[in-house]
This record gives C-alpha cells, structure tokens and sequence, in this order.
C-alpha cells in the first residue's frame, strides 16, 4: 500500500519537505492532493473544511497548484499558450496574446521568474522550462504550490535560483510541499519536514532542531554513516581511451559530438552534467548498445568500437544501467535467474544444452549474503522486490567476473540512505581492486564525494576533466551550463 494511514499538516507561508525512501509513497500522497489518485478513505481538511479532489481541476479551483517531476508541457507551444492551455483566455476562440504576455510577465518578474513568454518550450533549457510549471501554477493563483522532486535536472547554480524563488513565494504567503530524497536540500529550504516509510508518517520534525543523521535513520530506520571511506587513488594502466566519439540519439540528432577522454584502473571517473547533455548515449555506445557515427573506443588496446553487446561484456565490460527494472533485469525471472544472465552460457553454470541448477542455486545464495539482497528466496520474482534490492542484483550479476571496466549509468537513483551508502561502498571496493569505474550521474553530491577526476559533458561535448579534490561546485556548474575548463 502506498499511503497507508498518512496523517500530514501542512501550515500557511510554510516550505514543508516530504522525506522517504523510494516507494515510501511521497509521490503517491501529492497526486492524491493534486487530484490524479483518489484515496480508499480519509479526507483532505483546507483552511478547516473538508474538500474532495476528483481531478486536477478541481485542485485548482481549490488554489493548489504542482511541478511534477517529468513537466507536463506542450514543446510545440509556446510559453504563454502552455501557461493558459485549458483556461477560459481571451475573447470567443481567440486568446488575447498581449493581455497575456503582459500578465505573465508581471508574475514572472516578481518572482525571478524570467523567461520569453513568445519562446517555444522546445527552444528552453530544462531550468527554464521548470519555471514555465512554476508559472502554470502562479497563473491560476495556486496558494499552495506541490513540487515533485524539483533539483533533479537543475544545474547548482539554477538550484539557488529555484530556492531563492521558493522563499520569495514564501515570503508573499503561498504554501510549498517539497518532495525530496535529498538530506541537503531539506536542511536548506525547509522549514518543517514529514518523513515517510512504507506508505506511514513515521515523524514531522521542525528542521531547524534536526539534522541529517536524525532524519536518515527516520528515513531507514537505521544508523546511516555518511562518511565515506575512500582510500588514495592508486592509478593503474590505462583502460579505456575514447577519442572523437560522435552518436546520434533516438530522434537521430547528434548526442555526442567529439567527446574525448582516457579512464585508468583504480580510479573513479565521474561524468557530471544536466540530464539530456548526452550521458545516456555514452554509456549505451561504450557498451555496445548503440551506434557510433565516428570516433574511436580503445578498451586496454583494443578497438571495441560498434562491437555487440556480448563481446564488450566478453572483453570484461560490466554495465550497471539507469532502468535497472527494464534494461538491468528480466523482471518476470527470478534472482537465481537474473544472477547468471551474462554467464549461463560458461561454466559452472552450463554443461552442454543444460543449465546446472545446483551451481545457479550456489551462486544465488552466495550472491544474496555478499550483497545483502532481502527476498524471501532465490527463487523470488525480480520484479517484486524494492528498488534497492534489484540495483544489488543487477550489481551481483555485474561485478561476478571482476570486470576491468565498470559502466555505472545513475547506481543510486531513486534509492534511500541506506542503499545509496551500501551501492557507493560496493564501486569503492571495486575501485580498491583496481577497476576502472566511469560512474554517469547527475547528483553532483556523488560525483564530487566518489571521483577521483571529474568529467564534465554539455551537448554532448567534453568542457573539460578536473581533478575531483579541491573542486568548486561553481566551476562546475558553469561548465555543465557549457563554459569549457579554460573558461571558467
């Protein structure tokens, strides 16, 4: 059950944080506010009275407005068309451009919103077109404001712009819900914050008589270290050199454009970056799973460029994918099954035209204590299983042989504390073995906490690889919004 019982209180003029673990029915809760889910029982109470919410309509009617996650934007439209789309505008058919655009802007410079309300959305960064939501709502008048995981696709310096509106917002007398997995960004912006696990309110805690370990442990139920212990860098030979790659994405527009970079053992690579700049296609080329147009792909002196899948993985190629529910598991298979995906075809898992149970099972067992995977058997369907249990899967399968290179695409997204501690002390060790790890993400807290060297991609070209210590969360910003290393 994903909401199970929640009781929350959410006080006027207030930036309240919703905290949990993936799948602790965060997102669950505010759709229910929002009008997109109906609850089995309980009520909603605004400003003392009892409200139903059938739709989103009529959360706006009630003033409550939301950011989701994944916008809800028309790119074809422009900003003001996407503003009003829906609402009664203008005269008969026709919509009253200039009344609009002026309406607009006056919001908009109110609260730091700038953006062209004649631009196309297909023409706007991802910031931008998160204060194109965030005007949606201001527009209808929204008193409360819902943001679902607001930062993931922001760039550092757009995250203070999006924080210094939000008190802005605040300060005028709206209300902000703000849901987060992010221990930071709740010590930061919040001014109360309501925890959440397996569907229940475990606590709500004002923020400033609180700190990160307390809310961890609220979150898991469990002491959280946030220190990690990472050994000096002791750099092998070279294992992967990538020079002048250019792909093409799914819409067959340029995705990498003469990217250029070496990966050694023994060392963390980060590739930090907005979502979108290309990271998805360099992890899917560099592991046989797409198409490069040019370039070359060297892995410990051998060309491995637009080889298959099979053979990169042969070559000692681990890939730890972004979906780990459709890409890094056959979810109807059960653990023992998706343990030995990339070797059933070898010993001691096959002999002949047959599969050697007693070895699968060994495996599976042996996999299930080492990376602590909680599932009732071995033989547990994939898909049932929490979101951190299926990474420590895909982990176990992938890391079995001892992999020369590691390919880890977003290893803790989505997960907890708990299991985001447990996933960066498994690629530590990894690393401590002499691996060669290019790990993509775009918590920058991963990246400048796990690398070594830091690798910054806009548009799907490299502006520069830095060293991880001693870097400044600024220079990298710029860089992520395309100002090259020299530059900065």
């Amino acid at each position: 059950m994903a909401s199970n019982g929640v009781n929350l209180t959410v006080r006027k003029g207030e930036i309240h944080c919703l905290l949990g673990e993936n799948g602790a029915g965060k997102t669950t809760l505010m759709r229910i506010l929002y009008g997109l889910y109906q609850p089995d029982e309980g009520e909603i109470i605004l400003n003392g009275s009892p409200i139903r919410i059938p739709s989103p309509r009529a959360a706006l009617s009630h003033h409550i407005g939301m950011v989701h996650q994944h916008f809800r934007l028309v790119p074809t439209l422009s900003v003001a068309e996407n503003i009003v789309l829906g609402l009664d505008e203008g005269t008969g058919p026709f919509l009253n451009y200039r009344q609009t655009r002026k309406k607009i802007s006056k919001i908009a410079d109110e609260y730091g919103l700038e953006v062209d309300p004649q631009a196309k959305v297909w023409q706007l960064t991802v910031g931008q077109q998160q204060r194109v939501e965030i005007l949606k709502a201001l527009y209808r008048e929204a008193d409360i404001l819902i943001m679902d995981e607001p930062t993931s696709v922001l760039t550092p310096q757009e995250v203070d712009q999006l924080f210094s509106t939000l008190r802005t917002l605040v300060d005028d007398g709206l209300t902000i819900i703000f849901i987060t997995h992010k221990l930071d960004e709740v010590m930061e912006i919040s001014d109360r914050v309501t925890v959440l696990r397996k569907g229940k309110a475990i606590a709500t805690v004002v923020t400033a008589e609180t700190n990160k370990a307390q809310l961890a442990e609220l979150m898991v139920g469990r002491e959280v270290v946030f220190r990690l212990e990472k050994n000096e860098v002791k750099r092998g030979e070279k294992i992967l050199v990538v020079d002048d790659l250019h792909a093409l994405n799914d819409r067959g527009l340029p995705a990498l454009r003469g990217a250029s970079f070496d990966l050694y053992g023994g060392e963390i690579l980060g590739v930090a970056g907005v979502s979108g700049n290309g990271q998805r296609e360099l992890a899917e080329v560099l592991t046989g799973l797409r198409h490069a147009t040019q370039g070359r792909v060297t892995l410990e002196g051998k060309d491995m460029r637009n080889r298959s899948a099979r053979e990169i993985a042969d070559a000692g190629v681990a890939h730890v994918p972004t979906e780990r529910k459709t890409m890094g598991t056959v979810p109807n298979m059960t653990i023992r099954e998706n343990l030995i995906l990339k070797s059933y075809r070898q010993r001691p898992f096959s002999r002949g035209m047959f599969l050697d149970n007693k070895a699968s099972e060994e495996n599976a067992r042996r996999s299930m204590s080492e990376y602590e995977i909680m599932a009732p058997s071995i033989d547990t369907a994939v898909k049932v299983l929490s979101g951190g249990n299926i990474q420590r899967v895909v982990l176990a399968r992938e890391l079995s042989g001892n992999p020369r290179l590691i390919i880890a695409a977003h290893p803790t997204y989505g997960l907890d504390v708990g299991a985001t501690e447990q996933v960066r002390q498994i690629l530590l060790r990894q690393r401590g073995r002499g691996a060669g790890i290019l790990l993509i993400s775009e918590d920058l807290e991963e990246i400048m906490t796990m690398s070594d060297r830091i690798l910054v991609l806009f548009q799907g070209q490299v502006m520069g690889v830095i060293d991880a210590e001693g870097a400044q969360i600024e220079k990298i910003g710029l860089m992520m919004a395309g100002t090259k290393e020299e530059e900065t």
